[in-house]
This record gives C-alpha cells, structure tokens and sequence, in this order.
C-alpha cells in the first residue's frame, strides 16, 4: 500500500549520501573534543549562522532547555509566546529542571510577539517580590502558528527591547532555514540580533537525529555543563554528525520544494467538502486546517487505513511536508482525502 506521511518532517529518512557519510565518518570521543566530524559540523552551523560557536545536541527540545538554562537561575523567568513549542511542547522542562518559569506574551496569527507586550511583561527588577526576567524567547519559523516565518524586522523589534533591557534573547529556530528559504533570506540575518539559537536537522534537513546550538564562546561552554548534566554528552557521535553535515550542505535549498507541495496540498484540501482552510496564511511546510464537518477520530482512522497518517481525533489537524513526499503523492493523498471524506461527510 502507497504511505503518505504527513505526522511531522521528523519521519523523514536519511538520504543515501547521508547513509554513506555515516559509514566513513571519522570520529572520536566527543567529550574530550575529539571527534573531528562533530566539531566540523559544530564549526559548518556557527559560521552558517553568524555565531562564534555551536554545540551538537541530541534534540531541539534539549537545544532549547540548555539555551534556557545557560541564561536564566532558578527563580527567573522566560517571556515567551503563549503558543511556542518551548512553553507548550517541551514538557516543562525549564520548569522542572531549572527552575525557571514561563511568562507567556500572546503570539499573533504569524507567531510573533507585541513589542509592547513584551516590554510591558519585562519585570521591575527592584521589586523583591516579582521573579527576575533573565531571557526572551521567539521562534522562527512558529509551528502552532501554521509555519509562518519572522523577518529580520520582526526579530529587531523584539530584540531592541532586549537591548533596551539588558536581556538576551533566544531564537528556537528549529526550522529556521525553512524560514530563510521562503523569505530568500540568509539564516544567519534572520538570526543575527539573537544571542543564542538553536535548530534542527532531523525536520526539514532530514537527517536521522540532532540539533545545534548556537552562539557565543561563553555561552556554549555553559551550555557544554547543562547538557552534560542531562545525560546528553555522547562518544562517538560524528557517525551521526556526518548525516548532519550533509544535511547543512545539501538539503536547505529543496526546502523550497516542501513549500510548494504545502501550497499544492491546502489548496486541494480548500476544494474538498468538511475541510476548513486559509492556504493564503500557511506559506511554508505546515499546513493547519479544520474538520468541519464529520467525525475527526473516525476519518482519521480511515485514512491511516488508506495509507495517508496525520490525522488525528482533534477538529484542528496539522500535515507536514517534507523530503520524502513528493508532487505525486500530493496528488495520491488528496483522492484519498476526498474519497474517504465524500464517504464520511454527508
């Protein structure tokens, strides 16, 4: 049976390159700075982004906690968008490791954040009574936000306040370089205001696992210690660094190709009956839309039994293109949908 999955970009496989890269990889132990692949890899994402440093990690959500923890004490806290993945997908863990709580500004329809807000959130650093605001955090391009990306304008309003302040700011940027292709943008613009980033490589990218944090040389030996402390320092851990590299070096431009096919698909799911959706407020590789009629578990079921998964038992469901989806499966996926939903929706 023909399988379109639309879960995540993280259900991509690594590419034959990838697989070869990792075979021949030339490593060492990485916690004594010996694995030449992983410090390549490091050096390929600092100078990408315009950092002085990066730091390979096993996830984002570990990307992110060690940004957070290397710039905020317990007690503190991070203002951050009501809808981010760090408040709302990473299962507290600045909270429960740290700490550290979460002071939520309201995210708009594109995922950004009110200047004003953010300022009027920033505490009174005088007044005992209140935690000590130590971060502000955006993220680019924003998930829950349907995939819409911030522009370097975006991020200098924010990061002016910051500035002002005397606050770092953190990016989570895990599909950052979706955000520099729809935007024709470099990432390293899109991140240059920022004091720490991170970013994926098994989304988009495709490669089978990791993230790297970047920023400067401080702030990355910092971040050395957290992730030690997680249980999060591995050995020879070029043999997937190496898919990492191939990922960086190969993999951003077709990002260009995710976006099309998300284009292709919402506007072939705005054509099916039982389907609510805006494909004008979804521009890169995530597409949101509603079940408005029928019932969500039911088709979802369904159309996993047809070979299409993402659904889900929620009205609001999320497909994700990426690498291993082409125009043709596009295609394939939306007879599908519109069989199943023709069946089910009357």
């Amino acid at each position: 049976m023909r399988v379109v999955d639309f879960r995540s970009d993280t259900v991509t496989r690594p590419t034959p390159e990838m697989r070869r890269a990792m075979a021949e990889a030339e490593v060492g132990d990485d916690v004594y700075r010996d694995d030449p692949t992983v410090i390549r890899l490091e050096e390929l994402a600092a100078e990408t982004l315009g950092k002085e440093a990066g730091m390979f990690v096993a996830s984002g959500t570990m990307g992110n906690l060690v940004s957070v923890l290397a710039h905020a004490q317990r007690g503190d806290e991070v203002i951050l968008g009501d809808r981010s993945h760090i408040f709302r997908n990473e299962a507290g863990g600045a909270s429960a490791l740290g700490g550290v709580s979460y002071h939520t500004v309201r995210n708009n329809e594109r995922g950004m954040l009110d200047p004003g807000e953010v300022e009027a959130a920033i505490r009174d650093p005088n007044n005992y009574h209140h935690p000590r605001t130590a971060l502000i955090a955006l993220e680019n391009t924003h998930n829950i936000c349907g995939g819409n990306a911030l522009t370097p304008e975006d991020t200098h309003a924010i990061a002016d306040v910051a500035r002002r302040h005397e606050l770092p700011l953190h990016i989570d940027g895990a599909r950052i370089f979706n955000a520099s292709v729809y935007l024709e943008t470099p990432a390293l613009e899109l991140v240059k205001e920022a004091d720490s980033v991170s970013f994926c490589l098994s989304k988009g990218l495709g490669a089978p696992m990791g993230s790297v944090v970047c920023g400067g040389n401080e702030f990355i030996d910092q971040t050395r210690r957290l992730r030690k402390m997680l249980g999060g320092a591995m050995r020879q851990v070029g043999i997937v660094a190496a898919a990492g590299i191939v990922a960086m070096e190969t993999m951003v431009e077709r990002l260009a190709e995710d976006h099309t096919n998300a284009r292709k698909l919402a506007l072939g799911l705005s054509q099916v009956p039982g389907i609510s959706i805006d494909p004008d407020s979804l521009p890169t590789n995530i597409v949101f839309f509603e079940i408005a009629d029928g019932a969500p578990a039911e088709l979802a079921r369904t159309l996993s039994d047809r070979g299409v998964k993402g659904g889900s038992p929620r009205r609001q469901w999320r497909f994700v293109t990426h690498a291993d989806i082409d125009s043709d499966d596009i295609d394939h996926a939306l007879d599908v949908i519109e069989t199943t939903f023709r069946e089910h929706v009357a």
